[in-house]
This record gives structure tokens, sequence and C-alpha cells, in this order.
């Protein structure tokens, strides 16, 4: 399964380099991720539990991270076993580039291949759920980097809008 898509993020591409290189980042990024461990040098490891269609399952996995050209563009190339429910690998070729007007412009490419019970749902499934992953992932990418003020105006619950996204811009302030 193929698909590709792009992002506009608030944000310079170093800022949203350092964010795909940080194992806290992507552990908030990733849905169902309990835990994401290593460096960008070594690899990381990850446990995501996840419901595909009928089929849930916890899946350890790795992740490299390849073909890295700071900050324009890297892969990343990850395998996970999830046990009776089958497996998931797939790779991402992920570029930043500056946009008009300032920000991020972030485009990616993925190639997910499934094996195992996840296989036998039927890809209709499958593909809808790993557009699903992938939309939810560079989504809440995105809304790290979002200006709490703007997020949270308008919206019920706005102070708790406010606290959760654009986090990650708020500690970057804090360190300039």
């Amino acid at each position: 399964m193929e698909m590709q898509d792009e992002r506009l993020i608030n944000a310079d591409r170093s800022a949203v380099w350092a964010a795909l290189l940080d194992p806290e980042v992507l552990k908030n990024c990733v849905p169902g991720a309990s835990e994401v461990t290593g460096t960008p040098e070594d690899g990381f490891e990850a446990t995501v539990t996840q419901k595909v269609g009928p089929v849930k399952a916890t899946f350890k996995g790795q992740v490299s991270l390849l073909d890295m050209t700071e900050p324009e563009r890297l892969t990343l190339s990850g395998e996970g076993k999830g046990g009776a429910a089958g497996f998931a690998k797939g790779t991402a070729h992920v570029t930043l580039e500056e946009a008009e007007g300032g920000g991020t412009r972030l485009i990616y490419e993925v190639d997910a291949k499934v094996g195992g019970k996840l296989a036998q749902l039927g890809s209709r499934i499958v593909d809808g759920f790993a557009k699903k992953m992938a939309d939810q992932f560079f989504g809440n990418l995105e809304a790290m980097f979002a200006d709490p003020e703007e997020e949270g105006a308008g919206e019920e619950g706005a102070p708790e809008a406010a606290e959760k996204k654009g986090w990650l811009k708020r500690m970057m302030r804090k360190d300039a």
C-alpha cells in the first residue's frame, strides 16, 4: 500500500527536524504508542497498541532512520510484530521544505505492508487504517507546533485545548 500527502507546520525546518528525531515527540505523535526509546543514530524501539477492524494487538518494533540530510529529508524504515495478529512493516520518505509565508511544508510518501491476520482483513480495511494512522501521526506533529492562543480561541474547553496543543512550541520559546 502506498500513499502520499503533505502538511504545513507552523515552525521552521530545524524545529520540525529536531521533533522528528525526538523519542518523546514520537511517542506523543504515534497513535497508541505507550513507549518509544532510542536515538536517531541507533534507531528507535516502540510499543504500540492498535485495533484494526476486529483485530487488536500490541506491536513491538524497531524504526531506523536512513538517508538523513539535515534539515531537508530522511527515511524512516520500520517493522513491528503483533504476535498472532501478524506484522506490519513500511518505509516513509519525509521531505521538509521552507513554506511561502513561513513555516515548513512536510511532504511524506509511505509504503506499507502487513501480514498474518491483518492481511486477511482485506485491503480496504488495512489501507484505510494505514491512511488514518499517517494522518493522525502528522496531524499530532502539526498540533504540537500550533499556536496555543489560536488553537484555544472559540473552542469549548479552550484552556485544556491550549494546554495540550502547542506544547513543543512553548518549550522551544522557553529554551531560546
